[in-house]
């Protein structure tokens, strides 16, 4: 059942902090509710229907009156959290800030729920090596700026598809090979694993140890034509027309000798 104004979540969080013997009241020197202890600090909390940025400023501002401050909202029937984040990502948000956060839920026919999901609390998040490893990665193994900054629903230019776009070229240029080779080539110690997952469809297994490119594959290097060749140059390598394989190679040398055999026999 949802609310049509903020101060319906007054009387739940009133009834909530009585319970815990404070005396509350609501309106004092700007601040929606304030509610004391005996001796203890007062607790400010500020009210509105959804958690929006008015309401995060609101408390951080109410931060110089109190080190207890609380935002309350409404929690809707669905139990999401507006802005199509989740509850986790709010909560740690107020956290960031020192703000506690609650969540009143009302029902149609029992008293509303009140629940705390933060507490009011100093807070500092927790860097995670890992990540920002991977971040410096991906940073550093890219050859170039090729996305646009809060670009959604299209395809990134990641380092790892680099590599692929690399691994594919060398396949087109070589026909069939190992992964031995294509290791040497590409100067990737992990093209086997890349080859294994296969994550864009760009190769296959044609025997024990020897892959070669696939349609699709032929497809992105056109696509990527010159994100191709800013990869080979970045590795100081020189982009080339397509090279026919090894096994081509010796058909067209044997041929080569058949014809100069022919030749010499003539002459005698």
């Amino acid at each position: 059942m949802a609310i049509q104004s903020e101060t319906e979540l007054y009387s739940p969080i009133k009834n909530y902090l009585e319970l815990l013997g404070y005396e509350v009241k609501g309106e004092v020197k700007h601040c929606d509710l304030v509610a004391i202890r005996g001796d203890e600090p007062p607790i400010i909390v500020e009210l509105k229907k959804t958690l929006n940025l008015p309401l995060l400023i609101q408390g951080i501002d109410r931060l110089q009156q109190s080190d207890t401050v609380y935002l309350a909202v409404e929690l809707p029937a669905t139990g999401r959290a507006p802005h199509q984040l989740k509850w986790s990502d709010l909560t740690r948000l107020c956290r960031m800030f020192g703000l506690g956060l609650m969540t009143v839920r009302f029902y149609s026919r029992r008293k509303p729920k009140v629940e705390v999901l933060c507490q009011p609390e100093p807070y500092t998040p927790r860097r995670s090596k890992v990540k920002a490893a991977r971040l410096l990665y991906e940073f550093k193994e890219r050859t170039g700026d090729y996305n646009v900054g809060g670009s959604t629903q299209r395809k990134l230019m990641t380092a790892y598809r680099e590599k692929a776009l690399h691994c594919a070229y060398w396949l087109q240029q070589s026909g069939p090979s190992s992964p031995r080779q294509l290791r040497e080539w590409t100067e990737n110690a992990k093209v086997l694993t890349l080859l294994r997952a296969n994550y864009y469809g760009w190769f296959v297994r044609v025997e024990r140890g020897i892959y070669r490119l696939t349609a699709s594959g032929e497809q992105a290097l056109e696509e990527y034509s010159s994100i191709v060749t800013n990869v080979l140059n970045a590795r100081g390598q020189v982009a080339t027309a397509k090279t026919t394989s090894v096994v081509e190679t010796e058909e067209i040398m044997e041929v080569i000798e058949t014809v100069q055999t022919i030749a010499t026999l003539e002459s005698i």
